[in-house]
């Protein structure tokens, strides 16, 4: 099982899904800057949690600045047994550009 890098259109609809967390990795300060509605900030300090805390049958879409650390991190989801998870594509600086 793997990830998958989606664009921000390909996001709208699991942006709307009941059963979908979206992740921030970015740093808090950007987080608590702007970030995608619903997202939560995850970072080395709170992952344990997330991990405990998270059924690992939702989907799972992950953002960061640009769209490459959040590959790194989508991996590392999948790693621990998340099933449906998804990279997007060009950050949040995308979904910025485009709201």
């Amino acid at each position: 099982m793997s990830y998958k890098c989606i664009s921000l259109d390909e996001a709208q609809l699991l942006l709307e899904h009941p059963d979908t967390v979206i992740v921030d990795i970015r740093d808090k300060e950007s987080y608590e800057d702007g970030s995608i509605p619903k997202s939560i900030n995850i970072s080395a300090e709170n992952i344990d949690n997330f991990l405990e805390k998270t059924d690992r049958e939702i989907n799972l879409l992950v953002y960061c600045y640009v769209g490459n650390s959040s590959k790194g991190a989508s991996e590392y989801f999948v790693q621990n047994g998340f099933k449906t998870v998804f990279s997007l594509d060009g950050g949040y600086e995308e979904y910025a550009r485009e709201k």
